[in-house]
């Protein structure tokens, strides 16, 4: 598969079939997420990947409670949700209620001291470490894509994080950075996802002249 296809056909998937995703797959899947960028080449992402019935249990009950609560504010006006918003919130709460069916969960996590972070003393919250995360989780779920295996970045557990990580025995030096639901889809990949135009994201030596035309 092309890889522009790949990018513009990597959806976030919330519906799954029951089959299990084989080892050999997964094992194809790490091996391209392991090539993520990330500062300083000091590799901070660690991967748990969760099939234990019992612990998808436990966190889908973590994740309904969470979700409950961002359906709620949305419904109130509180949690701004963008296109498409009906059928992602419609996906979300399948998700929770059905958190416990996913085949497999991936609990991404991170080496926090590892984190190249050169925003940590702006007043604003951190966001640059992500930078040496992010970019793994992605390169994994463009590789599940080819695959074709569906997944989903979601981060409501890390609200939870203390308790993610002593279910799972995470050490303290590691921080919750997503959980992954993986599988194969219950629907068809998206032939092309709905995003706004290039005109409204990139602009010409200052912001808000844009590069190109709409």
């Amino acid at each position: 598969m092309d890889v522009i296809e790949t990018i513009k056909t990597t959806g976030a998937c919330r519906r799954f079939e029951p089959d299990d995703v084989p080892d050999d797959v997964l094992a194809r899947i790490f091996d391209a997420a392991r090539f993520g960028p990330q500062g300083g080449n000091r590799q901070p992402v660690r991967y748990i990947v969760v099939r234990d019935q019992d612990i998808k249990r436990q966190l889908g009950e973590w994740y309904r409670d969470i979700w409950t609560t961002v359906v709620e504010m949305a419904s109130r006006g509180e949690y701004r949700v963008g296109r498409g918003a009906g059928t992602m919130l419609g996906a979300g709460t399948h998700l929770a209620e059905h958190f416990a069916e996913v085949p497999v969960v991936v609990v991404v996590c991170a080496v926090l001291n590892d984190l190249a972070r050169t925003d940590a003393q702006l007043d604003r919250p951190g966001v640059v470490g992500g930078a040496s995360i992010y970019p793994s989780v992605q390169n994994l779920l463009l590789a599940a894509r080819t695959e074709g295996v569906g997944g989903a970045i979601t981060t409501l557990l890390c609200a939870v994080e203390p308790q993610v990580k002593e279910l799972l025995g995470i050490p303290d030096e590691l921080i919750t950075c997503a959980a992954i639901p993986l599988g194969y889809p219950a629907k068809p990949f998206p032939k092309k996802l709905s995003r706004g135009p290039v005109s409204e994201m990139v602009y010409a030596d200052r912001y808000g002249r844009p590069l190109f035309a709409s």
